[in-house]
């Protein structure tokens, strides 16, 4: 048993070295947390990626290019643009889920197949979610419900009206299966009641110049590709799937003024891998607005249908969710299948 006067002598010789320890100790964290803010105020310091799902030459890629290259003057830094297609956009999605958490590789997501990918394929190798951090919205564009000219039908009530009558026997063109064209129509057959058959095609060249030919009488593509048609007579715009009239194509009417509540957009966005450091998504938010509110950019997107979109971090998330809940009993009724 140690004596009292002993146990005494013990604590007056550690207590000056127990002092010097925790010292020691909090100058280590002190020092840590300056490293840790001159890293967060010293980003970007090399070259940010900014990934997009879709291939080269296509009004995303636009899109993303006119992003990456004002980003690049406002951050000093280069930002590369990748595109990597595939899997209906799941390659792309995966890669930036496991990158790196540091700012510097980006996905330009399209909220709405990202959404349509969650309840379509029964296991993906990420969760939009969790692996995901928002950082903002940054553009949209609308999509167009077009027909033939021979098809009796000239406006949405009557295209109704004639899909009711004759069951089985109108039929719309899309890009491909899945995708938010394809879903579109289905929000269109489900809240009108009607059963338009969808044909899918490898693009839309080949959907719109069957439309064209006559061998199907509608069509669900993006706005932009049709305006020329829509100009010349070649097609009849029925409707467009957006709140608001097209500026490119104002007599167009939208499918809500016909079926309130109707609504879908090719809406664009901006996220990082989840851990990413609050400070960076905050300062990537701030010029992410900067870049979209430069003259040129919106002069540039704006010719290619674009809507420019901006929002908060918290605001992107709550989209994200909102879409993921719109679109996951529409595409369970429908019974699409991944390609």
């Amino acid at each position: 048993m140690i004596s009292p006067k002993k146990a005494n002598a013990t604590r007056i010789f550690l207590m000056p070295r127990i002092k010097a320890i925790l010292t020691l100790i909090g100058l280590g964290i002190a020092s840590a947390f300056m490293m840790g803010g001159e890293a967060q105020a010293a980003y970007p310091d090399k070259p940010i990626r900014l990934i997009i799902p879709f291939a080269a030459g296509g009004p995303s890629d636009v899109l993303g290019r006119s992003i990456g290259q004002r980003l690049s003057v406002l951050t000093g830094q280069p930002v590369l643009v990748e595109n990597k297609p595939g899997a209906g956009t799941n390659l792309a999605a995966d890669f930036v889920a496991k990158s790196p958490a540091d700012g510097y590789t980006l996905l330009l997501m399209m909220v709405g197949t990202q959404a349509i990918n969650e309840a379509m394929y029964p296991k993906l190798s990420y969760s939009t979610l969790k692996d995901f951090a928002p950082v903002s919205l940054v553009a949209s564009s609308s999509l167009a419900l077009v027909a033939n000219p021979e098809l009796p039908a000239k406006n949405l009530k009557e295209v109704i009206a004639y899909a009711k009558a004759n069951p089985g026997k109108l039929n719309y063109a899309t890009s491909g299966a899945g995708t938010p064209l394809h879903m579109g129509g289905e929000l269109l057959n489900n809240l009108a009641g009607v059963k338009i058959v969808h044909v899918p095609y490898k693009g839309a060249a080949p959907a719109l110049n069957d439309v064209l030919g006559g061998q199907v009488q509608l069509a669900m593509v993006g706005t932009p590709s049709v305006l020329q048609y829509l100009k010349t007579g070649k097609l009849i715009g029925i409707g467009v799937t957006s709140l608001r009239r097209s500026p490119n194509a104002p007599e167009v009417p939208t499918i809500a003024e016909t079926i309130p509540g109707y609504e879908v957009e090719l809406v664009y966005a901006v996220v990082a891998p989840t851990g990413t450091p609050k400070p960076v998504i905050t300062y990537l938010n701030s010029q992410l607005a900067k870049a979209l509110e430069n003259p040129e950019v919106k002069e540039r997107l704006a010719g290619q249908g674009f809507d420019i979109r901006l929002s908060t971090p918290d605001q992107l998330g709550g989209y994200i969710r909102s879409e993921l809940k719109k679109w996951e009993p529409i595409v369970k009724e429908s019974g699409v299948k991944p390609e």
